[in-house]
């Protein structure tokens, strides 16, 4: 999997070449390893970080940016919705 953005460094604020809608899944990844996602509605989102790791977070609401670089969001304990992966 490319991760384009691995040893960038953001100075001042986040700018974003594309997006693309994200699907939770519980095996298949991102097509490549977001530098943010949108989260269009409340709920929960399980992300995979690049090293495989995953954290939730909880009660996230509605219009939050979460700077994260994930590999992928889980399907099981995702409960937020419309989601977009911004690179």
């Amino acid at each position: 999997m490319a991760d384009n953005f691995a040893n960038y460094q953001v100075q001042g604020g986040m700018l974003f070449n594309k997006g693309a809608a994200i699907t939770p899944h519980d095996s298949t990844d991102l097509t490549d390893v977001c530098r943010a996602i949108w989260v269009g509605g409340l709920g929960n989102v399980v992300v995979v970080w690049p090293d495989n790791t995953t954290s939730t977070f909880t009660a996230v609401a509605a219009g939050t940016l979460l700077q994260v670089r994930a590999r992928r969001v889980n399907s099981t304990g995702t409960t937020a919705t419309l989601m977009v992966a911004l690179y």
